[in-house]
């Protein structure tokens, strides 16, 4: 069997999130494209990823189709003029809808950044695969604890993305704008950064954890010839 890389393992939150909104602030910061093109450029991954899900799986991709609805959006927004600072501060609205969608499906429970964690954590591998499901479904001792923690997770992603916004909303109004236009994608960055680091400490470790142990109590449940719960993915 193929180990992931790491890079295999964050693939989708890398196609779902980082992609597009870094083509989105590379295509008008680095590049000096019009807000249009650069939301036009931006939408591509997303559109495709949502067409894919829905042709090829049958099933929409919830972070692509989200960010592709968002863009959508604001390519009409940006239509609109308005001075500097109001586009400085337009900029932001793709973060506070993320962030907005992200919390409403913690809340629906139904955690939107799970698709971004888990193959991080189940690596490709059967047993672990098995154990997730085991976790997410019900079937384990431990499935509360590990659902609150997969909530968690989406949890610090969404109230990160809307603290991006509002720092990009006032630093609009109240930072020279030349200062702002790379500013904010220095704020941009470190939501991602603490998105990872909070979010990776406060439940993906303990995912983990709870993770390998489920799979050790499934091999030893195995050599003891009782039967392991089997859950339908």
């Amino acid at each position: 069997m193929t180990k992931n890389t790491g890079i295999q393992n964050f693939r989708p939150l890398l196609l779902d999130v980082a992609v597009p909104l870094g083509s989105y602030y590379l295509f008008k910061d680095a590049f000096g494209m019009s807000t249009f093109a650069s939301l036009a450029w931006s939408s591509v991954v997303p559109a495709v990823r949502t067409l894919w899900g829905l042709v090829r799986e049958r099933k929409t991709n919830g972070l692509a189709g989200l960010i592709l609805v968002v863009n959508v959006v604001s390519l009409l927004l940006s239509l609109v003029s308005g001075d500097p600072r109001l586009m400085l501060a337009k900029d932001s609205g793709v973060s506070s809808v993320i962030g907005l969608g992200i919390l409403a499906s913690v809340w629906l429970g139904k955690p939107m950044m799970t698709a971004g964690m888990k193959p991080f954590l189940v690596k490709g591998d059967p047993d672990r695969e098995a154990a997730w499901q085991r976790l997410v479904s019900g079937a384990s001792v431990r499935s509360a604890a590990f659902r609150s923690k997969e909530k968690a997770f989406s949890a610090v992603w969404g109230l990160v993305l809307l603290a991006e916004c509002v720092a990009r909303v006032v630093g609009a109004y109240t930072i020279p704008v030349d200062t702002m236009v790379w500013l904010g994608t220095v704020f941009l960055i470190g939501a991602m950064v603490i998105g990872f680091v909070v979010g990776g400490g406060l439940a993906v470790g303990p995912m983990e954890e709870m993770l390998a142990a489920e799979v050790a109590d499934g091999e030893a449940r195995q050599a003891a010839g009782q039967p392991v719960v089997a859950v339908a993915a």
